[in-house]
């Protein structure tokens, strides 16, 4: 691997589970890295979604805290926008 950024390169769920299985079946971390030009952190990633959730999606291998914080940004938002409708009803209800 060069220096060089590389551009990103999307792969498919498909291509993930069959390198992991590459390295299930006893391949070499740095055999597959080299052979398919993949970052180490990468060929972990996959690894350990697969053993985890067996899922390569993000929002899959999201901890219980991580999701908890999405859902409580979007209430909070949810409330701010009910809140901002509320006060337009307030001023308009108080010029009447």
């Amino acid at each position: 691997m060069s220096n060089a950024k590389r551009n990103r390169r999307e792969f498919t769920d498909e291509f993930k589970k069959q390198i992991v299985q590459l390295y299930l079946n006893g391949k070499s971390k740095s055999e597959i890295q080299k052979e398919y030009d993949l970052y180490a952190s990468t060929l972990d990633r996959w690894i350990k979604q697969n053993q985890e959730t067996g899922s390569f999606k993000a929002k899959d291998n999201l901890t219980d805290e991580q999701k908890e914080l999405i859902e409580l940004r979007k209430r909070n938002k949810q409330l701010e926008m009910e809140n901002d409708i509320l006060k337009q009803a307030a001023l308009i209800m108080g010029r009447k």
